[in-house]
């Protein structure tokens, strides 16, 4: 009897062990910034940029509307800013050309994109219009056919379920754009705010915020946009002190105790490209009501292995 109970010991303590190996280790800087959110990290000519949606309550703010610009993080150096009134913006690089989609206003159900080769001179077509949908954030990604938008709908009922939820757009030249059927969508049964798109090896990578103790940025993939597969090492990211370290030293004495004090039950807005070996992460974090902070990180490695490793084999 001791025996047979000392095997199904063993038994379910190798059983337990069974591993997936360490998650991607992402590295948190800090924050570098107060009241912005939906920022992207891009490389364009050899560049690191991070495009910035700023909103009215951002205190720089002197316009009263919100508008869009990108920051070369070198010099840090703004561009000239345009799309004002547009909310929600994200960008995308593909070869000499830098895209910008976005709304206008919040839950509005076009999507517009904007497209420049100079980041000065911007000239802008609409991706999807009429659509019926109440529209936020978009990610653009190139696949093997050409490009998929994924977009985040928060209605109708019948199309979004519980909001926020991910429905897709696909592309051949990012002039005309053609809607996927409405069994591709992650997720209606619960809150899976979509926001970071990416595309490696036949996969979807949907990097979203999930509702759970606060919320948190999951990832999940998939081959036909329908079918998802959840990562074993999940969460992404979640809320933590290191947010609330300072990574921009010119931050003042004043935005430096509005940071301590912050409430922080929060990690969102995830995006991401690799730069001279490393994956450089935007990211936001805050209090999901309003008040909110904009923070970066780094993955040491690949975009691809990022992606990889976030779906490993078992051990």
């Amino acid at each position: 009897m001791m025996l047979r109970y000392a095997l199904l010991l063993m038994f379910a303590v190798q059983f337990v062990y069974v591993s997936y190996g360490e998650k991607p280790l992402i590295v948190k800087h800090g924050t570098i910034d107060l009241d912005l959110v939906e920022c992207t990290p891009v490389v364009f000519r050899d560049r690191l940029f991070r495009f910035e949606y700023v909103r009215p309550g951002y205190k720089p703010n002197k316009t009263d509307d919100s508008y869009f610009r990108f920051i070369d993080v070198e010099t840090n150096t703004p561009t000239k800013s345009f799309a004002h009134g547009y909310d929600l913006g994200s960008a995308f690089v593909d070869g000499d050309t830098v895209y910008v989609t976005a709304v206008n206003p919040w839950g509005d159900e076009q999507i517009d994109l904007f497209y420049s080769t100079d980041l000065i001179e911007w000239k802008t077509r609409p991706v999807l219009k009429d659509t019926k949908f109440e529209i936020f954030n978009t990610s653009i990604c190139k696949d093997d056919k050409g490009y998929v938008l994924m977009f985040e709908i928060g209605g109708p009922a019948e199309e979004a379920g519980s909001r926020f939820t991910a429905r897709f757009a696909t592309s051949k030249d990012l002039k005309t754009w053609t809607l996927t059927p409405n069994e591709c969508v992650y997720a209606k049964d619960r809150y899976t705010a979509p926001h970071c798109l990416r595309y490696l090896d036949g996969f979807y990578y949907n990097f979203y915020l999930e509702a759970h103790d606060g919320y948190e940025m999951r990832v999940v993939r998939s081959k036909d946009l329908i079918q998802w597969e959840p990562s074993p090492l999940n969460p992404v990211l979640r809320h933590s002190e290191d947010d609330k370290k300072i990574a921009n030293p010119n931050l003042t004495d004043e935005q430096r105790k509005e940071i301590a004090e912050a409430t922080n039950l929060n990690n969102s807005d995830i995006d991401f490209c690799e730069y001279q070996g490393r994956l450089v992460i935007s990211y936001s974090w805050g209090n999901q009501q309003g008040k909110e902070f904009l923070a970066e990180a780094h993955y040491e490695g690949s975009e691809e292995s990022f992606l990889r490793g976030w779906f490993p084999e078992k051990e």
